[in-house]
């Protein structure tokens, strides 16, 4: 019993162009997960806390920060580390 979310619709709120990105909520590990082109969270206890992590992961996504190095493991289990410009 999974579900998605796309935080933005198909709306464009700024003058920057955004992608669309979905976040899907998977049962995950004995648990539930949000996933994201593949990639999974770590596991929460239940579906309402693995949204609430999807929802702050989107919420950062479109407010400006710092640019930073960033490590992720793909889908495939490699490390990527990549920089990711804070606009």
């Amino acid at each position: 019993m999974g579900g998605a979310f796309t935080p933005l619709g198909n709306v464009q709120h700024s003058e920057f162009p955004m992608s669309h990105v979905t976040y899907k909520i998977v049962e995950h590990d004995g648990g539930w997960a949000y996933t994201v082109n593949g990639v999974f969270s770590e596991p929460f206890r239940t579906h309402a806390a693995a949204l609430a992590a999807a929802r702050r992961a989107a919420a950062e996504q479109r407010v400006p920060g710092r640019t930073e190095v960033i490590e992720y493991e793909t889908a495939d289990g490699k490390w990527q580390t990549e920089t990711a410009a804070g606009n």
